[in-house]
């Protein structure tokens, strides 16, 4: 599977969206820039929204070693 790439503009920034279950992986892999209480609402939006699942978050989590990291959140949503 393939992510689909697109561009948003955010506050001035351009900000490439490959997938949600990416930016989930994304968001924890840079959690001390952006804080891990952003990181943990993203996967709680994602999963409570069904815009991922927990399958293809942790597929994404491990291509950006964060598996470890995010495994523990993913057990206790």
């Amino acid at each position: 599977m393939r992510a689909f790439k697109s561009s948003h503009r955010a506050e001035g920034v351009v900000i490439s969206v490959y997938s949600v279950a990416k930016t989930v992986a994304d968001c924890f892999k840079f959690r001390n820039k952006i804080g891990l209480d952003i990181a943990i609402e993203a996967l709680k939006d994602s999963l409570r929204q069904k815009k991922a699942t927990a399958n293809e978050i942790y597929r994404y989590a491990k291509i950006c070693r964060v598996s470890n990291v995010i495994r523990p959140y993913m057990e206790a949503l």
